[in-house]
């Protein structure tokens, strides 16, 4: 495990921070959900945000090495494995942070013995899983070279990649009780996010294996991948707009919810998502001399997955800011009767959650060890294969 070994401190810290969370999550299974800034007031908090972020997270890296095949664009197959092995380990973190949030883990399996059809979470649990399926396939194929079999499970992944964040935008739109979620564009709202989010995580992860020195991403294709998060961000921008039009037109019904976007509680990540996760990295990424400047790309690129994850938060928590009960006394909160929804993360949560994403990085590291070809090594192979000692080398899936 070379990344470990020379990374020896940031593994230390991660190993800590997992044990930290693993340790918080044990502690919630023994005192329950009580632990947690929820309520009956607010029953989704930051486990659902985060496992929103990171389904969105996984998009990126899938995408974009299943057009490769799909529309046979060549120069992605040169980034196709990190893209693939960043895909899976997001999408295992989100499958987490759901069992997180279920509270009695032990009762899971009645998911599968008792599963309610007519359920988006049912639909979600499906797709989700099928999406794993795809991802570890795909990985297994490009490690040992089966182009035939790669591009038979692109035709697959590609389509599964959209379905498994519109059926997770289903879960909120489907909900007519809720004024903020109920909406028809919910579902090309959340793909479009997830677009931009897990591609600019993907540039992130490419900057950063650059400077490792385990893998290497052309300077081309690097500012190519920013030209396509540029177009990204501006289709996402389109969505909300047309969202925000809907919602704040005279006589439409969701004025109120948008003053608490734009004004209340949830106004911060409101206008730090569109600001700051949407205009500026914009900005930045739609002249051509930027894209090639990979500092610039990769801090448009933060703005973007921060943006989506204020996204991610004022999505869920504006509408759960009025409650749906009129007149007194409400339900019983942690301040006693109230008309509000109150909710803040808890120690325990913020624990559980920087320890799931500790998991996640201690998984990426062990799976581009194992996985991704050194530069060093790269290049002699590409020498042996010059000189005829290896002709049929093809160092992507060595």
């Amino acid at each position: 495990m070379e990344l470990f070994k020379r990374n020896k401190v940031a593994t230390a810290v991660l190993v800590m921070l997992a044990a930290v969370g693993i340790g918080a999550w044990v502690w919630q299974l023994m005192n329950g959900l009580t632990v947690t800034g929820m309520s009956n007031g607010v029953s989704w908090g930051t486990y659902i945000i985060m496992f929103m972020f990171f389904v969105g997270l996984s998009a990126g890296g899938l995408i974009v090495a299943s057009s490769a095949s799909v529309f046979h664009i060549k120069a992605f197959k040169k980034v196709a494995l990190p893209a693939i092995i960043l895909s899976t380990v997001c999408i295992c973190l989100a499958g987490m942070f759901v069992l997180i949030d279920l509270g009695g883990i032990q009762r899971v399996w009645r998911i599968v013995t008792g599963p309610n059809p007519a359920s988006p979470l049912v639909w979600d649990m499906a797709v989700i899983t099928l999406y794993l399926i795809i991802n570890i396939l795909y990985l297994y194929f490009m490690r040992k070279g089966a182009e035939r079999a790669v591009t038979i499970v692109s035709r697959f992944a590609l389509p599964t990649a959209v379905l498994v964040h519109s059926v997770t935008a289903w879960i909120f739109g489907l909900q007519i009780a809720k004024e903020g979620w109920f909406t028809a564009i919910l579902a090309p709202i959340f793909v479009a996010s997830a677009m931009d989010s897990g591609l600019a995580l993907l540039l992130i992860v490419l900057a950063v294996l650059n400077g490792t020195g385990r893998f290497e991403t052309p300077k081309e294709l690097f500012a190519s991948l920013a030209g396509l998060l540029a177009t990204c961000i501006a289709i996402d921008a389109y969505f909300i707009g047309c969202e925000l039009l809907t919602m704040g037109y005279p006589g439409a019904s969701g004025a109120e919810t948008l003053a608490i976007m734009t004004s209340g509680a949830t106004a911060p990540f409101f206008w730090f998502e569109v600001i700051g996760g949407l205009l500026i990295p914009f900005l930045v990424l739609v002249f051509a001399k930027n894209r090639q400047k990979t500092g610039l790309v990769v801090g448009a690129s933060v703005l973007v997955v921060l943006g989506v994850l204020c996204k991610r938060i004022w999505l869920l928590l504006t509408s759960f800011a009025t409650l749906n009960i009129e007149g007194a006394p409400g339900v019983m909160g942690a301040d006693g009767w109230s008309l509000l929804g109150l909710y803040a993360p808890t120690l325990v949560e913020i624990a559980i959650v920087v320890g799931v994403i500790s998991v996640g990085a201690l998984g990426f590291m062990a799976l581009a060890s194992k996985l991704l070809v050194p530069v060093a090594e790269t290049e002699k192979a590409k020498a042996r294969a010059a000189a005829g000692s290896d002709l049929d080398f093809d160092p992507q899936v060595a």
